[in-house]
């Protein structure tokens, strides 16, 4: 029996399939977005752990007041700094089925400016 993948599982799976075959094996920052959070984690395909992770539903980041793309922007930091404690300097960037826009890309430059390569 066939599966029928919606439009979005479509985008994510082939911007997967692109970082997979250019990655070249290297650490994945991957983002999941809500209407209201955002979450990033640094994973390791070929051991299938999750090294490093930070949500906008963690109890100090719950504290703190500003709109979303703040928030995303508390993430990226948040995640790269636990990724750089880990000794994670450089991922490849998985934005999953959204677009490089708004609080995904709030995410990433904060990702960037932290320390993270990509």
């Amino acid at each position: 029996m066939k599966k029928i993948l919606s439009a979005q599982d479509k985008r994510a799976m082939r911007n997967r399939a692109r970082l997979k075959k250019f990655g070249g094996g290297k650490l994945r920052l991957t983002v999941y977005r809500s209407s209201k959070n955002i979450s990033a984690q640094i994973i390791d395909d070929t051991k299938g752990i999750t090294l490093a992770s930070a949500s906008s539903l963690e109890a100090d980041l719950r504290a703190k007041d500003g709109a979303k793309t703040e928030l995303a922007t508390f993430v990226g930091e948040l995640v790269a700094k636990r990724a750089i404690e880990k000794g994670v300097k450089e991922v490849m960037f998985d934005r999953g089925s959204y677009i490089f826009h708004g609080r995904v890309k709030a995410l990433a430059d904060a990702a960037r400016a932290a320390g993270l390569e990509f």
